[in-house]
């Protein structure tokens, strides 16, 4: 993964423990912060606690706000975890969380039972309620995970959620899209509305002609670096219905994208793929659009920014560890009422090829004469997150579902069939829109965290499959997605 993109970056969760002084015993609040830090450690989360501030680590004073915030600053943290250890002072996160804008994990470790005779220990529920209130009338948007214990699943299932939800917001809000050309005059599809994203979400538009990149490619066909990449491609798919002509430029296409693509620190790319490029360089990019998308920085066709942007959400959900692919909606199965087929001409990443196929380059089969290079295979199976955010008159949404892999018939390019509970539906609502034919995917169930994250970035979440209702379900606890 390309070092500069945001989602290659471990999350730093910042870890508030709140305590209530005078009023419920220091020990009580020590004994749970300290079970607290040790089950983020259990779960591999990287954190920075307020050690270094006071002598117990804990936040009871709002004085110490200012200092607390600035600290977390330093450390590079991404989000927070408000922990009351018992009730907690609530002025004081609100400070600290007003003070950082960033996303909130509101929670408390369910006390014990009452010892006959004595007073509670720490009442953390009840002031988990003061805390919340002033959230609200903080104008802070906060996620909240139920009162549980520590060594619960429902925490680790809840905390999980919401780093993959502080990731989107990270990594969606402020990303900076590089636009390679307009979108092709036919497809209106694909209109954006560049400074709605700039002035709504910090999404920057990064524009530069097909031409600058045609240019790049001439430069690079002979540069030493193009023998070592055309190696490389050979050595992992076979590409023998190319030309030794038609794969040095697809090798130069790669490093030439690269090198815009690092120059301008890019964590999303559209490109127009037809028509202009196989007029300027006798080429398609699709392979290399499959291969950048493998790195980190994912890429869409028809110069479809919304596009890259879901792709862009969609990693972060799943913490970066997983690539993204940009498909088509294309045809509903001939058998099945509730399969699709999702397809491209060939830009999917290799890397999501079904080990039980053998994937080739070849020309682009759509083409009068055949022009290097596309994909050939189709994904392996599993569950796939798919997505799309977009928008018309000023209102952004972000369309989110999960689906199963099925078979299906054999199509040209790359393509997954897949299998939802209700196709009709998926289909109403992406005819309703504010959508179009182009979705994101990417392997796992992630609509939690997309589906919390949105709050963060002041997108309406649309859910489908699983409904609104069973994610808030499945966050508080009950159910599965």
């Amino acid at each position: 993964m390309l070092e500069h993109v945001k989602s290659a970056r471990p999350l730093t969760l910042g870890l508030l423990p709140t305590h209530r002084r005078g009023v419920f015993a220091l020990e009580a609040a020590v004994r749970e912060k300290e079970k607290i830090e040790r089950r983020l450690v259990d779960l591999g989360v990287d954190y920075a606690n307020l050690d270094d501030l006071s002598e117990h680590g804990l936040l009871d004073d709002p004085a110490a706000a200012d200092a607390v915030a600035e600290h977390f600053r330093r450390e590079g943290v991404d989000a927070v975890l408000a922990a009351h250890c018992d009730f907690g002072s609530e002025v004081a996160v609100g400070r600290v969380c007003k003070a950082l804008g960033l996303p909130i994990l509101l929670w408390g470790p369910r006390d014990e039972a009452p010892a006959p005779g004595r007073p509670r220990e720490r009442d953390t529920q009840c002031g988990l309620f003061a805390t919340s209130k002033l959230l609200r009338r903080l104008g802070l948007p906060f996620t909240y995970l139920v009162n549980c214990r520590t060594e619960d699943e429902l925490f680790a299932r809840g905390l999980d959620a919401f780093l993959g939800a502080a990731n989107v917001a990270r990594c969606v809000h402020g990303a900076r899209i590089g636009q390679i050309d307009t979108r092709p005059a036919p497809f209106t599809s694909t209109m954006c509305n560049e400074s709605e994203l700039l002035e709504r979400f910090d999404i920057q538009v990064i524009p530069t002609a097909l031409s600058d990149i045609a240019h790049r490619v001439t430069d690079r066909l002979i540069a030493e670096e193009v023998e070592e990449e055309m190696a490389a491609i050979r050595a992992k798919v076979d590409a023998s219905e190319l030309d030794e002509d038609g794969l040095r430029r697809t090798a130069a296409m790669k490093l030439a994208m690269l090198d815009w693509i690092g120059e301008q620190r890019l964590d999303g790319v559209a490109i127009q793929c037809w028509p202009t490029l196989q007029t300027l360089l006798d080429m398609c990019p699709c392979f290399v659009d499959g291969e950048i998308t493998d790195l980190g920085v994912p890429v869409a066709c028809e110069t479809d920014v919304n596009g890259a942007v879901t792709a862009v959400a969609l990693q972060a959900a799943a913490m970066g560890d997983e690539p993204t692919f940009f498909a088509d909606l294309t045809i509903r199965h001939p058998e099945d009422d509730n399969a699709e087929l999702l397809w491209h001409c060939g830009p999917f990443p290799l890397s999501l090829a079904d080990p039980s196929c053998k994937p080739r380059l070849s020309g682009h089969y759509m083409q009068k004469t055949p022009v290097p290079a596309v994909g050939m295979w189709r994904l392996k199976p599993g569950s796939v997150t798919l997505g799309r955010f977009d928008g018309d008159h000023g209102d952004y949404r972000f369309l989110m579902g999960h689906a199963e892999s099925c078979d299906g018939p054999e199509t040209p390019g790359n393509y997954l069939w897949v299998r939802v509970g209700n196709w009709p539906l998926w289909e109403e609502r992406l005819m309703y829109g504010p959508y179009i034919h182009h979705v994101a995917g990417v392997y796992g169930k992630f609509a939690p965290a997309l589906y919390e994250g949105m709050k963060y970035l002041g997108i309406t979440p649309e859910p489908v499959e699983p409904t609104e209702e069973e994610l808030r379900a499945y966050l508080r606890g009950q159910g599965q997605v």
